[in-house]
């Protein structure tokens, strides 16, 4: 069995690192958190891409919008399924494979000659993607223990705050480097020799551990809760094409896969098998529950505004690509300098730093929309900035503290299967934001006359609201543990002795 399976990680975030930590650890981070940002910047980037590469590949609006719902698809699909291979097989290896994999997927869709080949590429990558991110948390909570490790979440949050945000950007930047008609196929090409050093370094700085003995797979747990992502995803990936309209069946479908998947996995734990998703992580530990639901919450807005900023940019006010990704870089920005210090913040504050985040994201994003409302001409944007920039202040303290507070008591054992599950809690929350709110942005742009400020307030506040439901269980997290007889904060825990594993 790997030695970090013997230790549950329960309250151990007040501590300094662990005696024998291994000290290379900060350098196999950085490796981690490349992979993942190439993995998460994916999601976004190839968005900007997409009408050159319909005129490239002379492919019809709906296959080319599968270059990337079916990314996002197949990234959620896998999450929690290679979250608990990485738990029970090694996540070094997992984390290799999967990254091995992301690079070649990357290279095959550069090189795709017809726009079928293109969407095959893209599903493979996804799951590769998907199969790489749980195990970037699982690390994190492997190798760091303590203050450590809520820095290190930190720089985990900053990288998918920055990751989410610049997607635009840099793709912008691409497309005008690389012209021409072929131009697109960079925006892939870039992930080969970046993901290649990654995989090399990797190689030589991930911790390695002791086999664990030979688990089965649940999959009757796998089909169920594959099968009920799929059904609740697929109507909002297709949204654009009228999926919502034609495929609403599913959404019930979906709801009842996952509650024969919990009744399963409950099942199967109380016979004393070995579920894909333990039920404790929900019923028995603490905070991880509420986490969950403040991610999804969060993701609904947080995913969905960026869509509608570029809609309302580019089509409203005649921005390019690359003018409307920078006019919301003050919330990158933002977001990436709060999220490295909130990592060292979240063991003196613990959930009350959330309260404040989704304060300030609620309060910025707010702002911005108001003035880009009633401020004149191109100079909204310029006052528009500081908001943004407090909005992403809010963000950096949201992202990566409650990945800290949602992880910080789970056992360590189960950390591949939690930090997925929490991904496919924020991935589904994205996609529903990224479904409705520009749906939201089209409806009210058809009924009042082309009014592309009314439209903006109107999705982006809904968005908003959103933020304020994680806003206000956020704050009852926070009361509950500050109840008497509550078991505390994250530095009044009970500790476990028990080293983080080493190479």
């Amino acid at each position: 069995m790997e030695p970090d399976a013997q230790a549950d990680g329960r309250g151990d975030l007040a501590r300094g690192p662990a005696e024998g930590a291994d000290p290379r650890r900060w350098h196999a981070l950085w490796v981690t958190l490349t992979a993942g940002f190439m993995s998460l910047l994916d999601v976004t980037i190839v968005a900007v891409a997409l009408p050159s590469m319909q005129r490239a590949l002379h492919a019809s609006a709906p296959s080319i919008q599968w270059v990337v719902s079916g990314y996002a698809l197949t990234f959620a699909l896998v999450l929690v399924t290679a979250g608990r291979l990485g738990d029970a097989i090694g996540r070094r290896r997992i984390f290799l494979l999967a990254l091995a994999a992301f690079v070649l997927c990357s290279a095959a869709a550069g090189a795709a000659p017809t726009i079928t080949l293109l969407v095959v590429a893209r599903l493979a990558q996804g799951m590769a993607a998907g199969c790489l991110a749980p195990q970037n948390s699982a690390l994190i909570q492997q190798m760091f223990r303590g203050a450590e490790r809520g820095r290190a979440f930190g720089l985990f949050g900053a990288t998918v705050g920055i990751s989410s945000a610049v997607g635009p950007v840099i793709g912008g930047l691409i497309l005008m480097l690389a012209d021409g008609p072929q131009g697109w196929r960079w925006i892939f090409y870039v992930n080969v020799p970046v993901g290649a050093v990654a995989f090399l370094l990797g190689l030589r700085l991930l911790p390695k551990v002791a086999p664990r003995r030979r688990e089965r797979l649940d999959l009757r747990g796998v089909l169920l809760l594959g099968s009920g992502v799929l059904a609740l995803m697929l109507p909002l990936i297709l949204a654009e094409s009228g999926g919502v309209r034609r495929l609403w069946w599913l959404f019930p479908v979906g709801l009842g896969l996952l509650s024969v998947f919990a009744w399963w996995e409950r099942r199967l734990t109380s016979a004393g098998g070995q579920p894909l998703l333990d039920p404790r992580l929900v019923t028995d530990t603490r905070g991880y529950a509420a986490g969950a639901a403040i991610a999804a919450l969060y993701f609904v807005g947080f995913s969905g505004v960026w869509l509608v900023f570029a809609l309302y940019f580019q089509n409203g006010q005649g921005f390019s690509p690359l003018r409307s990704g920078l006019a919301v870089t003050p919330f990158a920005i933002g977001s990436a300098a709060a999220a490295v210090v909130a990592g060292r913040l979240v063991e003196r504050l613990g959930r009350l730093l959330t309260v404040w985040g989704l304060t300030g994201v609620a309060l910025g994003l707010g702002g911005a929309v108001l003035i880009l409302r009633f401020a004149p001409g191109d100079t909204a944007v310029w006052y528009a900035a500081p908001a943004l920039f407090v909005g992403g202040l809010g963000s950096g303290c949201v992202i990566s503290p409650n990945v800290t507070m949602t992880l910080r008591d789970v056992p360590v054992r189960m950390a591949g299967a939690a930090g997925g599950a929490l991904q496919t809690a924020q991935r589904l929350g994205g996609a529903i934001g990224t479904a409705a709110l520009p749906g939201l942005f089209y409806v009210v742009l058809g009924t009042g006359h082309r009014d592309f400020r009314s439209a903006l307030v109107i999705s982006v506040g809904s968005g908003i609201a959103a933020v304020l439901c994680a806003l206000a269980l956020a704050v009852h997290d926070w009361l509950r543990d500050h109840a008497p007889g509550s078991p505390g904060r994250p530095s009044e825990l009970s500790h476990d002795h028990t080293h983080a594993s080493q190479p």
